[in-house]
Order: C-alpha cells, then structure tokens, then sequence
C-alpha cells in the first residue's frame, strides 16, 4: 500500500467523522455562554412613564442580537426567566420589560375578591398602547446606552438584530409591533424588530385574520396549547388558531403544544390549572424558539435547516403539532 493510499485511508476517518459531527452539531437546546442579570428601569420623559426592566447578558460579549419580552397581564419582569437564562446561555441579550398599569402592581395589594375585577379592569385599550409605546421608547434609550462609552450597555447590543416576544397580553403587544393591523386605519409595526414569537396569540373581533394579519413580512413563530385559554380577554382556542392561516408565505411557524394550557408558558403551572404539567413543552418551547432566533436574528444556515427539517420532531411528542409555511 502506498503512503498516498494509506494517508487518503487515513482521512476518510476524519472527513466522516467531521462530517457527522457537523450533521449533529447544531442543538439548540445546548448552551455555551455563562450569563449575568441586571435590575433596571429607563424614564420615557415623553410620557413621564418609567419601564422597568431586567437585563440577561451573555458574560463578556459585546455586539449579542437583542430579545425583548412583554409579560402577560399581572406579571412582571421576573416572569418566563427560563426564557431569558436559556436565550442569554446562547448569546443574546435578553431585554424582559414589565409594563405598569398591567404588571402586578395592579393585584398585589389588592383583596382575593377584587382581584379579578382589578385585572379585568387594567386589560384595557389604554394599557395596550402603553404597552405598544413601551417597546419603542425600549430601544430608543437602548441604542443611546448602547453607544455611551460609561454605560453598562456600552458596546454589547446588535440593534440591528432585535427580535420581540411576549406571552398572552405581551403576544398582543408583540404581534401589534411587528406587522399586525389592529384596526384598517391602525398599523403600530416597529420597524427595528425583526422577527416576533407571540406565545399565545390572538385575533381580534374588530378585523378579519386576514386583513389583521395578511401584511406581517417579517418571521413569526406562534406558540399555543390546545387547552390555551385564559380566564381575561375573551380568547378561544379558535382565536388563538386562526392567526397562524392568515399569514401570508414565508418564514412563519406554528407550535401547538398538545394537553398544553395557557400558564405552560410560565415559569410555573396557574393554582387553577386542570392538567398536570408536561415538563417536555418547556423542553420543545426553548428548542424552537432558539432555532428561530439563531436562523432570523442571526442568519445562521445549520439553525434553518433544523428548524426546516425533521429534526423538531427529535423534542416534539407525538400529538404536539409543528406547520410551517
């Protein structure tokens, strides 16, 4: 045997092996960056409104895409933090805001039997603008930190890579800013985000699906449940499934998650919950969503491919239900 012939034996090994490795390397629910958190708040002079936030950081990297989240009715910045520990494990900085007048300030102090009225009372056309206008004013004082040389933002913000996500009353916020029509004469869009996950999604009475929803051009990947429903807001598992027919071609994604209610989301199951938690959806939740982010935040092919192919079905259980169009 020649050496020629016996170094080309040699290689085949590692080509193959190369080859492989690279086949299984792309794994979205692996993380590789230590994470640090930071407690904030910015002052929107406009508005004489303060938003408080909480900050995860991939530890020592500057220029990471941006994730903002908007928090459900009642909840806060510290809410869905797996979300944020796990999309800072990946190295993006995760921007989770909590919107006053509908965070948990409004329930807290109130009595048991007020508590309902309370929260009915805050899901209000008024509160969703100042939710809407809470993400912009977001990144406007982002992209000043960003660029302050003394900030501790200084340098770690991709701005031009900003995705938004939010869960049930944030999936309304995060649907309204990123291509929704919330009325014929009404279009919100943000025009600095640039792919949206709503976990929970809706649709509106005021609109068809199809006028609401018929324009959204960027990458969106909906999450639901088959037993999402919540207790305010007037959602049904039909209004929650018809956002996903009414987009158009192109980058656009559905997950319903079998058995899953509307709390799966959370960081913890609601007191009124009427199934066991399937530890699993959290599991399938944090694969997708950071396969979507890699492939439309970052444009890495190998998290595209993934998300296109059969590999989901590797996290999915059977009767969950993963489209794409």
């Amino acid at each position: 045997m020649s050496c020629m012939t016996s170094n080309l034996l040699l290689c085949i090994p590692i080509f193959l092996f190369a080859f492989v490795y690279q086949g299984k390397a792309y794994d979205p629910l692996d993380t590789f960056e230590s994470i640090e958190t930071l407690d904030w708040a910015i002052k929107d002079k406009s508005r004489n409104r303060s938003i408080p936030l909480k900050f995860y950081f991939p530890k020592g990297k500057t220029n990471s895409p941006v994730i903002l989240f908007s928090h459900g009715l009642g909840g806060s910045r510290n809410g869905c933090s797996y979300l944020g520990k796990h999309w800072a494990g990946r190295g993006y900085v995760a921007v989770f805001m909590q919107h006053i007048g509908s965070d948990e300030s409004v329930w807290k102090d109130v009595g048991p039997l007020r508590r309902m009225f309370t929260l009915k009372k805050a899901a209000s056309y008024k509160n969703f603008m100042l939710r809407v206008h809470d993400v912009s004013a977001v990144l406007d004082r982002l992209e000043k930190l960003n660029l302050k040389s003394d900030s501790t933002l200084s340098g770690k913000l991709n701005l031009s890579r900003v995705g938004m996500s939010g869960h049930s009353f944030g999936a309304l916020t995060t649907q309204a800013v990123s291509g929704e029509k919330i009325h014929l004469s009404v279009n919100l869009t943000e025009r600095r985000i640039k792919a949206a996950m709503p976990l929970s999604p809706g649709s509106r009475k005021m609109i068809s699906p199809d006028e609401a929803f018929g324009e959204v051009s960027i990458p969106w990947l909906l999450m639901t449940g088959t037993h999402d429903l919540a207790s305010i807001g007037g959602q049904t598992i039909d209004s929650r499934l018809a956002v996903f027919p009414a987009l158009p071609q192109g980058n656009h994604y559905e997950l319903v998650l079998n058995k899953a209610e509307h709390s799966a989301f959370n960081d913890k199951a609601f007191s009124k919950d009427k199934l066991p938690r399937n530890p699993n959806h959290h599991r399938v939740i944090l694969g997708l969503s950071t396969a979507f982010w890699d492939a439309y935040l970052r444009n890495d092919a190998e998290a595209r491919s993934w998300l296109n192919g059969d590999s989901p079905m590797n996290i999915l259980e059977k009767q969950d239900r993963l489209q794409k169009k």
